[in-house]
């Protein structure tokens, strides 16, 4: 596949094949140094296309996630070579019918700004964190509007996921919490509960009332005591406020799971199958 380079907006897109050594499964649109003002700086984004994209008119349903470097390519993962596999098990199981074709964009965390990007509050004893705003403004405000324009997408909420794991999750849980007329299904992995005294359980006790969102929630059970307990808060607060399992909450307790990407990738697949069926986007609540 021959590779093209645009400028487009505030990105230069990378269409066909990535850089050399890339791995990469199926057709992407790399986005490199996409600006945002929300933020303040640039961002890579990488844009996983559905198989069938290229000759349908068709438009797809949007996942986007947290931490890109991790997601597709393992050469460019924390732990080299341990990468979620996403681009791979999507288009296993699209082809095989088993999953909705979807777009999926990967947003690079910001490096050494990461625990100020995924987190909602400065907490005082770690001296970090409280920039989730602006980097839910970027998604919002800047990254989802270009992905809209630019591709064939579907952009209502039922049609549109956002998640993560670890830091990432929290940020998932977090934004899709206060912006449920943008995300309509949260995949929220391993997410760290316990930043800033669990503000975040805090936050999912404030609501008055089930919202119209669909949401993954798992964590493996050698992650430690602390994310097994909270995930299990998490759940109870949600079923208070009128989530039900199996049908608008779809729960996990990963026996032996462990705080890793090759974890995550484990369970990947289930997680796409569950918020972006095969037979269509699960009704909302």
């Amino acid at each position: 596949m021959d590779q093209t380079t645009e400028d487009i907006g505030p990105a230069r897109v990378v269409r066909g094949d990535a850089e050399p050594g890339a791995q990469l499964t199926g057709h992407f649109e790399l986005l490199h140094d996409f600006r945002s003002r929300a933020l303040g700086d640039t961002r890579r984004v990488s844009v996983y296309l559905p198989p069938g994209y290229e000759t349908s008119d068709a438009h797809y349903p949007v996942l986007y996630l947290q931490d890109g470097q991790n997601l597709f390519d393992p050469g460019r993962a924390f732990v080299p070579g341990q990468d979620w596999r996403l681009d791979e098990t999507a288009q296993a199981l699209i082809e095989a019918g088993q999953l909705a074709p979807l777009i999926m964009v990967g947003v690079d965390h910001g490096d050494v700004k990461r625990i100020d990007e995924y987190t909602p509050t400065h907490d005082p004893r770690r001296r970090q964190g409280g920039r989730l705003d602006a980097y839910g403004r970027m998604l919002v405000d800047e990254l989802k509007p270009w992905i809209d324009q630019y591709l064939r997408t579907r952009p209502d909420p039922a049609h549109t996921g956002l998640g993560g794991s670890s830091l990432g999750g929290l940020a998932a849980l977090e934004i899709g919490l206060t912006r449920p007329d943008v995300f309509g299904r949260l995949a929220v992995l391993s997410p760290s509960l316990w930043w800033d005294k669990r503000r975040a359980l805090e936050r999912a006790r404030a609501l008055d009332r089930r919202l119209d969102l669909q949401v993954w929630l798992d964590a493996g059970t050698d992650e430690g005591p602390g994310t097994l307990h909270h995930i299990r808060m998490l759940k109870n607060i949600l079923l208070a406020r009128g989530w039900r399992l199996g049908r608008d909450l779809h729960y996990r307790e990963v026996r032996g799971g462990r705080h890793s990407e090759l974890d995550w990738a484990s369970r990947a697949g289930d997680v796409l199958r569950a918020l972006f069926p095969p037979d269509g986007i699960p009704p909302r609540p």
